[in-house]
């Protein structure tokens, strides 16, 4: 792939994981294109996300829930022609990771070959999540965890709640990191998490924790580029901070370029042949 050529300088899980122990922040986008990819990785990110949110994002789902494997790799391998520093990472979407070791290690494989991601992540922290990190990390494929809210479990959790608010909750979010951890996972996403509980379950792990709605104590944090870019001014939850207003920059271009088509001053002179 032509964004290879810098690859000689690419982040590695080597170098994310060796980032728990010099403490410099990890920095993680979510996109889902080629463009939105390279001027994330232009931007300094240490790892740019494909994540199944491109279901609410992109295709206007109410979850993550409808979106299919084939759609995350259009998606990543899109993403992956557009980064030539960070690590890209694709979301295994619902269903191909909970029905068996077998098929969570084909579903991961396809991923690697016909996206050329860096790696995966599996949402979930239960036995079952484990034994397929496990299997599939045994496969040569590292593996990003997701514990805390799931959104593949929305309907499960009743909807889009922070996670771990009771001392045994937490302590299960301890539990599940941990067993993540002894799996083989190189980081894991604790989203929707109170602070405290997040501090609690990055110290308990020697591998980097990346917090959305978790506060400051993760090891690195996320958010998704629409979002902190103001491109999607409908959504407003606490933990976003937006970083720009395009949405209303988008809206106002193409109220110019309409007024301009109908009032006869585009195209001109200038910008014909």
């Amino acid at each position: 792939m032509s964004a290879a050529s810098g690859d000689e300088k690419r982040i590695g899980v080597r170098e994310f994981r060796a980032r728990k122990t010099t403490g410099d922040p990890l920095v993680v986008v979510a996109a889902y294109d080629t463009l939105f990819a390279r001027l994330a990785d232009e931007g300094g990110v240490d790892a740019v996300l494909v994540g199944d949110s491109l279901g609410n994002v992109v295709a206007g789902f109410d979850s993550t829930i409808p979106v299919t494997l084939d759609q995350m790799i259009y998606h990543g391998a899109a993403a992956r022609r557009g980064v030539a520093r960070a690590m890209l990472i694709v979301d295994m979407p619902f269903l191909t990771c909970q029905l068996g070791v077998e098929r969570a290690m084909i579903n991961c494989g396809r991923v690697m070959q016909e996206t050329g991601a860096h790696a995966v992540k599996i949402e979930g922290g239960d036995e079952e999540s484990a034994q397929a990190v496990k299997a599939v990390v045994r496969l040569g494929i590292p593996v990003m965890g997701h514990i805390g809210f799931t959104p593949q479990s929305v309907n499960t959790l009743g909807g889009f709640r922070v996670q771990g608010r009771e001392p045994e909750a937490a302590q299960r979010l301890i539990d599940e990191a941990r067993r993540l951890e002894d799996a083989g996972a190189y980081s894991v996403v604790l989203e929707l998490v109170p602070s405290a509980v997040a501090q609690a379950v990055t110290d308990a792990v020697t591998i980097p924790t990346i917090g959305i709605g978790a506060g400051a104590g993760c090891d690195g944090q996320v958010l998704v580029l629409f979002d902190l870019l103001g491109l999607t001014d409908r959504f407003s939850p606490k933990f976003l901070k937006r970083y720009a207003s395009m949405a209303e920059d988008v809206r106002s271009a193409v109220r110019r370029f309409r007024e301009d088509v109908v009032d006869g001053r585009y195209p001109d002179s200038d910008h014909s042949f």
